[in-house]
């Protein structure tokens, strides 16, 4: 005799409050349970079948807010089919689960976990250029070739196809976008997008499969003037007008980076101490760092301040001025210099050979060359980090004092004339 089915009601299963099971039929159950009790009651439904194994097993199939009687009873129907056949429904469904996971990865493509992690990652990078370059280096090299593919699907060999063309000739370049393709490929693994190996690590793979970047292309390093023709170069960089010339000329005198001089505010600046200090989310390192102001530097300083008093800047950008005749000449309250400004100066002098970074190249190397003063001194003065990690840890002070002294010598040499330079070594004692 078979057994009743449709025994529930629509209107039966909404006022049912007492707790219990509640039979259907055809292995259909209504479940009304209660988590605590003032909690609310829950109904929900239950279909019981035999597993492949013979044992019985019970399968959830949502709860009566979502799952009427009537689409209980069909989906019923399907796990007590899929039971007849020899399956297992709560597994077929496990599977089904799972496809729709990797359909929904594969339509992820890696334009979209590349926009995801730089949008996640943006607020950390320090460096404006840099932000930039992200998207820009991956949009030109690595879009064309797998921009548009699903994650899930990029593998080494369009990872080579991506790096070998610019492998050999613009090698810098290729080397951050293999760490950019890697660093999205990461992201995309922890999101559930892809899984195994990241096809763009370097070490134990593609170290493997391309050269080594120091036998790929040999490192260009920044142009630099010989340290014996900058007293000439700083004598006719002096004749020249304007706040981009100042900006060199400060850059020069302080050893510091381009960006590190154009950001410069007037809120770093002791005059008093003669000292200007950088936070360290302006610094390459992450660190604060001293510098010690020379005669020459202060009086730089104490130009700019005169010329350009209502700036926060020290090296204002004049795009920011308003035209004359017009209202009084007032400077732009948050606008730097460009950093194509000195380099523009470089090219009116007829030096576009060099570029302004290469002034810390021609500091360090008279330093070396023509001083007695420690390395660590020297280092310390570019805001390099000195040593290991061990002796950095011992290195508790920024050798200040050392330090004010070496470019008080640096600005002295900076001022002297071709005529007047001599082989004689800097000494420690005369700077004492």
């Amino acid at each position: 005799m078979a057994r009743a089915r449709h025994k529930l009601t629509a209107q039966g299963v909404e006022r049912e409050a007492t707790l219990g099971l509640y039979a259907d039929g055809g292995g259909l159950f209504l479940q009304v349970t209660r988590a605590g009790l003032r909690a609310p009651v829950r109904k929900s439904w239950i279909v019981r079948y035999r597993g492949p194994d013979g044992r019985t097993r019970s399968m959830g199939i949502g709860p009566l807010a979502t799952v009427t009687l009537a689409k209980a009873r069909t989906k019923a129907v399907e796990a007590r089919a899929l039971a007849a056949d020899g399956a297992d429904p709560i597994e077929a469904r496990k599977a089904l689960r799972v496809k729709a996971a990797e359909d929904a990865a594969n339509a992820v493509t890696f334009q979209h976990c590349a926009a995801a992690y730089i949008e996640a990652h943006k607020a950390s990078w320090r460096n404006k250029k840099h932000a930039d370059q992200w998207p820009a280096t991956l949009k030109a090299y690595a879009d064309p070739i797998f921009g548009k593919r699903p994650v899930a699907a990029i593998e080494t060999a369009l990872v080579i196809r991506v790096l070998d063309p610019i492998w050999a000739t613009k090698t810098e370049t290729a080397s951050r976008l293999r760490g950019r393709i890697e660093a999205v490929l990461d992201w995309a693994k922890v999101r559930g997008y892809r899984t195994g190996e990241n096809p763009a690590r370097w070490r134990g793979h593609l170290e493997n499969l391309l050269p080594k970047r120091s036998k790929a292309q040999r490192v260009q390093h920044h142009p630099s003037l010989p340290y014996a023709e900058l007293p000439a170069f700083m004598a006719e960089l002096r004749q020249r007008p304007g706040i981009a010339a100042r900006a060199l000329e400060f850059t020069i005198l302080t050893g510091a980076r381009t960006t590190e001089a154009l950001l410069a505010r007037k809120s770093e600046i002791d005059m008093k101490a003669r000292l200007w200090t950088l936070p360290a989310e302006r610094m390459k390192a992450y660190r604060d760092h001293r510098v010690p102001l020379s005669d020459a530097a202060v009086a730089i300083l104490t130009a700019q301040y005169t010329a350009q008093p209502e700036s926060p800047y020290v090296f204002p950008s004049e795009r920011g001025r308003q035209p004359a005749g017009k209202a009084p000449k007032r400077w732009a309250a948050a606008a730097p210099l460009s950093n194509m400004s000195m380099l523009k100066t470089l090219e009116r002098m007829g030096r576009d050979d060099l570029t302004t970074h290469g002034f810390r190249a021609t500091f360090k190397t008279w330093a070396a060359e023509r001083t007695v003063f420690p390395r660590e001194v020297i280092e310390a003065a570019q805001a390099h980090v000195i040593g290991d990690e061990t002796e950095a840890a011992y290195m508790r002070g920024d050798l200040f004092d050392k330090r004010a002294k070496l470019m008080a010598a640096w600005a002295e040499y900076c001022a002297s004339t071709p005529q007047a330079e001599s082989d004689n070594v800097v000494s420690l004692q005369k700077q004492a």
